[in-house]
């Protein structure tokens, strides 16, 4: 298996020495690269940039491997901010076989989001049009020690707007937890609102 300095050997570092960059790769990639240059000596400093490298890697199809080779390495720690990384990017390209194998990799490492987390991955998943990995997020929420907060739930029913029926569901559990809260609902259509303010 390659390390993630053979990696950015092979990928990054011909660009730095004026070959033909690879296609999809920008300016914020090679600054990391460069980063990681600096840091290289202390393991710490390497881990922090290579943060860096994913979050600007995020919307590139080399993630996932790099996302394998990174769990591989030494100084890996299980981190709830590269898991997080890695759902929005499979949300966005409808991934759901990988998303499925992250999330089990996920629990399988013992990491807890929170929250608030919860609530964007939900938000990403039904903005995606994948409610049934939505929807098995949000009961891994109900289901997490942390006590809930209302703002996630707000962010989740905002996302739902599309699916009334889920919407609706939510919106009770919601109001379970939270009693004295209010829930907006939007008008069913938009000739409600110029109605309303028609002069």
């Amino acid at each position: 298996m390659r390390s993630l300095l053979e990696l950015k050997r092979e990928v990054i570092t011909p660009t730095l020495q004026g070959r033909r960059p690879q296609a999809g790769l920008g300016r914020g990639i090679l600054s990391r690269h460069q980063e990681m240059q600096i840091a290289h000596q202390d393991r710490q400093g390497v881990a922090e940039s290579t943060k860096l490298l994913l979050k600007n890697l995020r919307r590139h199809k080399m993630l996932p491997f790099i996302y394998g080779v990174v769990r591989r390495e030494i100084w890996y720690r299980p981190d709830m901010y590269l898991y997080r990384d890695m759902l929005h990017m499979l949300a966005r390209n409808k991934k759901v076989d990988e998303t499925r194998q992250v999330w089990a990799d996920l629990k399988s490492e013992g990491v807890l989001f929170d929250q608030h987390t919860y609530g964007d991955i939900v938000r990403v998943f039904c903005d995606a049009g994948l409610i049934d990995l939505a929807m098995e997020f949000y009961e891994d929420m109900r289901s997490s020690p942390e006590p809930p907060l209302s703002l996630p739930f707000r962010v989740i029913l905002k996302g739902l707007i599309p699916y009334p029926e889920l919407r609706e569901k939510i919106k009770q559990d919601f109001l379970e937890l939270f009693p004295d809260m209010i829930v907006y609902d939007p008008p069913d259509s938009l000739s409600d609102i110029d109605d309303e303010f028609r002069f």
